[in-house]
């Protein structure tokens, strides 16, 4: 897929654009993304960065890296990405003037969004107004029960086979392996130390069962409360793997939550639970959409 950061990076042609943040691409995205697709025009995502309640200056927790959505967006089958950086002068724009420069300008011809989308000054741009401009609008009925919002909430209770339903994938941990304790291999499960980008939702504390680089992941996200923590920790142990995985960005996959945190009475008591953990992430099967 092709990213380009300007209207003026990609030349004019018939297009049909799917417009919004695609925070997560989850079922709804993709969803918008295919009725793009199924127009037969040159399937063109139109998205931003940041986020616009972070550019505004308030909290927000994201779904998936910038790095992440691009990829999905293109898995999904967007042929080129408009990334347009969300700035003062961005939000400033009359919603006419950004459909001129930002859609008219690359050929844009037919718009797929969610019925809740709002763009230009003051929100005042909706689809009805991109309607009246000429553009043809493509009807996208939701995806029932889909949305940034449930996914995260779902997270923050631990479900992420719920949020796996939601997303149609597992839900990720998408970060860079940074240096840790290294107190895992002194019991015999080395542990990578992943750090995430600080807007990213991070699911409930607590064992998990995953994947990533192909192997399986038992998934530690908390706090080490058997050793006193208080800083949060994500750490992945991948089975089988041999190889020093520091300063590489490292995806893992959350299929399975197994168990909460817990404080032991013993380091072998410790040993022994992580070994059950082990053994259930090895039986553990990868979540996926609703059958």
């Amino acid at each position: 897929m092709r990213v380009v950061h300007s209207p003026s990076q990609l030349e004019r042609q018939p297009r049909a654009a799917a417009i919004g943040m695609f925070d997560g691409v989850h079922r709804g995205h993709q969803a918008v993304l295919q009725s793009v697709i199924d127009t037969g025009l040159a399937p063109t995502v139109v998205t931003f960065d940041p986020h616009p309640r972070i550019a505004l200056g308030n909290d927000v927790e994201l779904i998936t890296t910038l790095e992440r959505r691009l990829e999905l967006l293109g898995g999904a089958g967007a042929e080129t990405t408009l990334l347009a950086s969300f700035t003062p002068e961005l939000m400033a724009l009359e919603p006419e003037v950004f459909a001129d420069r930002y859609l008219r300008a690359i050929g844009v011809e037919a718009i797929a969004a969610g019925d809740d989308f709002r763009f230009g000054r003051k929100r005042q741009g909706d689809l009805e107004l991109l309607e009246r401009l000429g553009f043809a609008i493509i009807e996208v009925p939701r995806v029932p029960h889909v949305s940034s919002s449930a996914i995260r909430l779902a997270l923050h209770s631990g479900d992420v086979v719920g949020a796996a339903g939601m997303l149609g994938r597992p839900y990720e941990l998408d970060g860079s392996v940074v240096g840790g304790d290294q107190r895992g291999g002194t019991l015999g499960f080395p542990t990578a130390n992943l750090a995430l980008e600080p807007h990213l939702v991070c699911p409930r504390y607590g064992i998990y069962a995953g994947a990533a680089l192909d192997h399986r992941v038992a998934l530690s996200v908390g706090t080490n409360p058997h050793y006193g923590g208080t800083e949060r920790r994500i750490e992945p142990f991948l089975l089988d793997f041999e190889g020093d995985l520091y300063g590489q960005r490292l995806t893992v996959e959350v299929w399975q939550r197994l168990r909460d945190e817990a404080v032991f009475g013993s380091e072998e008591e410790l040993v022994a639970q992580i070994g059950r953990d082990v053994e259930a992430t090895r039986a553990a099967v990868r979540p996926g959409p609703p059958a």
